[in-house]
C-alpha cells in the first residue's frame, strides 16, 4: 500500500482519524510534513503498523507512556530484548497488584449488598451510609 490520507491510513490502522491526531500530539507517531503544494499529508504503511501497534500494546494494559517507552526501545540502538522484557514484567507487576486491589473492592461491594435489605427509605440505605462513613 502506497502512501494514504490521513482518512485512508486511519482506517487501515482500524482507528479513527482523531486518534491518529492525538497520537501525533502524544508524540507517539511522527505528523507528516504539509506538501509544499498545499495538499493532503500522506501517511505511510510503517505510519499505520506503529499506530497498530499502538492500540495493540493498549489492549494489553500498556499506558501510552509506556508505549512511548516501548517505541523509543525500537528504534535505539542499544536497546535488547532485556530491556522489553522489563517493560513487560513491571506491567505484570502492575496487573497483578490491580486484580487484587479489585478483589478487595469486589469483597467489599459483597458484603455491602449482603447487609442491604433492598427496600425501604433511601435515608436508611446501608450501602451509602457504609460509603459515606468511609468518605
Amino acid at each position: 500500500m502506497n502512501n494514504m490520507t490521513i482518512g485512508q491510513a486511519a482506517r487501515a490502522a482500524g482507528v479513527n482519524v482523531e486518534t491518529i491526531r492525538y497520537y501525533e500530539r502524544r508524540g507517539l507517531i511522527a505528523r507528516p510534513p504539509r506538501p509544499a503544494d498545499g495538499g493532503f499529508r500522506h501517511y505511510s504503511p510503517g505510519t499505520v503498523r506503529c499506530v497498530r501497534f499502538i492500540k495493540d500494546a493498549q489492549g494489553i494494559g500498556f499506558s501510552l507512556a509506556e508505549i512511548s517507552e516501548l517505541l523509543s526501545l525500537r528504534v535505539h540502538p542499544d536497546a535488547t530484548c532485556r530491556d522489553v522484557r522489563r517493560l513487560a514484567e513491571q506491567k505484570r507487576v502492575d496487573v497483578h497488584t490491580r486484580l487484587e486491589q479489585l478483589r478487595r473492592i469486589a469483597g467489599v461491594l459483597d458484603e455491602l449488598i449482603e447487609a442491604c435489605p433492598g427496600d425501604g427509605n433511601l435515608g436508611a440505605c446501608s450501602i451509602l451510609e457504609a460509603i459515606e462513613r468511609d468518605a
